[in-house]
């Protein structure tokens, strides 16, 4: 025993939120690179001491997205359900890494497939991190023309979740994109009418509109920075705000 003092979380239950982006990571040109895994399964088992319970919403961007295959011709309905059934195939790699690093997890999904995964039951997925696990949710809304950044909206609202952390590969909202405008410069604080009202595309408007009806704000957040998720769970001030 260390006797080291394991911080405690300032919320009980969080909806953490994964571009598909992030899995792919910045170096490896891998739609899913196993380290960037590895390191994400680490830092979750790390923040699991904290007494938190956490739900997470995967995106598919890594693998396809639905209005990339609009834009070149495919029905954007169809296009949509494969990207749905993209963020299926992040959710059950997530779940490997996770149960590697001994977190016990369970995976539902918005859209029936019972040979890999458990069908999306609210009261389910409560018990379930009421019981310590972690709950992945793919499949997004399990309707086209929904977002994963809605999916994780809507999920964190019928979680009852303290908070939606948007984990990125940037330290929050910009005025602009900062790889292309090195001039643009990040909020530590916004309201949710602000985001909807500048067009800031960290999560489209019906994220935000959810996430304001129902009080729950967001944090987006450098996830490749190390300690960083633990420094939000913690209360820490890090990357931008989103609140009332």
């Amino acid at each position: 025993m260390s006797g080291k003092t394991v911080q405690k979380s300032k919320f009980k239950r969080v909806l953490l939120k994964l571009s598909g982006e992030v899995l792919a990571g910045k170096k490896s040109g891998l739609s899913i690179d196993p380290e960037v895994l590895a390191g994400f399964a680490r830092q979750i088992k790390a923040v699991k001491r904290m007494e938190i319970e956490i739900a997470i919403v995967v995106g598919g961007g890594n693998i396809f997205r639905g209005h990339v295959g609009e834009s070149r011709g495919m029905d954007r309905t169809t296009g949509d359900y494969m990207g749905m059934l993209a963020t299926v195939i992040n959710a059950l790699a997530i779940q490997d890494a996770l149960e590697k690093e001994g977190v016990d997890t369970r995976v539902q999904t918005a859209i029936e497939m019972r040979q890999v995964a458990e069908p999306f039951i609210r009261r389910r997925a409560m018990r379930h991190l009421a019981k310590g696990r972690v709950v992945i949710f793919g499949g997004g809304t399990g309707n086209p023309y929904f977002s994963t950044d809605t999916a994780a909206a809507l999920r964190a609202s019928e979680m009852d979740a303290d908070a939606l952390l948007k984990a990125t590969k940037v330290d929050g909202v910009y005025t602009a994109d900062p790889v292309k405008n090195p001039a643009a410069k990040r909020y530590a604080r916004l309201s949710y009418q602000e985001a909807i009202e500048k067009q800031l595309k960290v999560m489209d408007a019906a994220a935000f509109a959810l996430c304001m009806e129902n009080s729950i704000p967001i944090v987006v957040f450098d996830f490749f920075k190390e300690g960083n998720l633990q420094k939000v769970l913690a209360g820490e001030t890090i990357g931008t705000l989103v609140s009332e």
